[in-house]
């Protein structure tokens, strides 16, 4: 999987929860982690929105899809 998600989101996030300094490889570290929980939230969010006869994934979907991965 090629990094998509680019440094500067990922060293503000990390900042964000309280790092004084980033490292760019923990900055593309993250990166690839929240790539594969898009793409887990992403199939959950696709099954209900094929449940509910939508080839369209809504945002409803990707909250439910959420709350169910997290709980």
């Amino acid at each position: 999987m090629e990094d998509e998600i680019s440094y500067a989101p990922m060293r503000r996030l990390m900042k964000e929860a309280g790092a004084e300094r980033v490292g760019e490889d923990a900055a593309q570290e993250l990166g690839r982690a929240l790539e594969r929980i898009g793409i887990i939230v992403s199939k959950e969010a696709l099954d209900f929105a094929l449940h509910a006869g939508r080839k369209t994934v809504k945002a409803e979907d990707v909250r439910i899809a959420v709350k169910k991965i997290l709980r």
